[in-house]
């Protein structure tokens, strides 16, 4: 069986660790390509091992929006191959036990975005990896609905008109790895708004090794979600922040870098009330000095994980980020 299509390997469950004291972590090394989800994406919950995808069912390859809709759609498992460039308006809705990869270095998902699920039909256990999204009507990608174990893996996102990669809507255990997200401005959303108290208990999300260059803002903007977990990310000119914590969730920024960017993280942001933001061991250069705030809960107390030292970031990002990398 590929190594992409292999389920998740666990290591053994770390002893839980009190809340975060603001002391350094560990410096080790993560690999750019893993066959399984780091973060949320592979914790054991809801019913739910990990995140494996489509790894259950058949592989087809598909060449055209007719198909891929088609497959998304189906209520069985598929590992789902995009073969050069789709061009469709809208979105299509993923539902569950879906893997969708792109073959090679060419894959593009252009105008149209992916949705994990509908009110109806849920986008549980989904994986999206190696696909280049360009100019999409809406969101790039859109997990929502409730989504559950979700892995967005080694992508490029760019000029799309609203979000490049929102999570929303009750979602929970996602993962979002080695992407590239350049020239656009509302980068990666994550709680739906300030009204929607619903999303409170939810939104455990975990960003790490992506490259957010020169992208203006949401790296991510986050309300209500709690813990989520920011590490060994490679921030670059970005104009307006990095992170904002808002509405009470609870952010911890770790092991990060930051390079001309004016204000790392924001407690609070426009008309959304303050968050919990704990940063720690991150490397700024010409950068502002971070807003922090609080406590909150250790992420290992959901997962294991280690860090690459944050002063080799930038190298290690670029070397691994985007499409064909796996």
């Amino acid at each position: 069986m590929p190594p992409l299509l292999r389920p998740a390997l666990l290591p053994a469950i770390l002893l839980a660790l009190p809340i975060l004291s603001g002391s350094p972590a560990p410096a080790a090394s993560v690999a750019s390509v893993a066959d399984a989800p780091i973060g949320f994406a592979s914790v054991n919950a809801l019913g739910q091992n990990g995140t494996t995808g489509g790894a259950a069912g058949p592989t087809v390859t598909v060449t055209n929006s007719t198909d891929l809709a088609h497959y998304a759609g189906l209520n069985t498992p598929y590992t789902i191959q995009v073969s050069g460039r789709i061009t469709f308006d809208d979105m299509i809705t993923v539902v569950a036990n879906k893997t969708i990869v792109g073959v090679g270095s060419t894959a593009e998902i252009s105008g149209g975005g992916l949705q994990m699920g509908s009110t109806t039909r849920p986008g549980n256990n989904v994986i999206v990896r190696n696909i280049t999204f360009t100019d999409a009507s809406d969101d790039s990608v859109s997990v929502t609905n409730a989504a559950h174990h979700v892995w967005i893996d080694h992508n490029d996102f760019s000029n799309g008109f609203d979000g490049l990669l929102d999570i929303k809507r009750q979602s929970d255990y996602v993962t979002v790895s080695w992407n590239h997200f350049h020239d656009h401005s509302k980068t990666a959303l994550l709680g739906h708004s300030d009204t929607y108290t619903d999303d409170i208990g939810h939104l455990k999300v975990t960003y790490h090794h992506n490259f957010f260059d020169g992208t203006d803002q949401r790296h991510p903007r986050v309300r209500f979600g709690d813990p989520v977990h920011v590490f060994n990310n490679y921030y670059r000119d970005n104009s307006l922040y990095g992170v904002a914590s808002t509405m009470d969730a609870g952010v911890l920024v770790e092991g990060n870098y930051f390079e001309n960017v004016a204000h790392p993280s924001y407690v609070g942001y426009d008309k959304s009330g303050p968050g919990r933001l704990v940063a720690r061991d991150n490397v700024f250069v010409n950068s502002g000095t971070p807003e922090t705030a609080g406590t909150v809960t250790e992420p290992r107390t959901y997962y294991p994980y280690t860090l690459d030292n944050p002063a080799d970031v930038p190298a290690i990002v670029r070397a691994g980020v985007g499409v064909g990398k796996i």
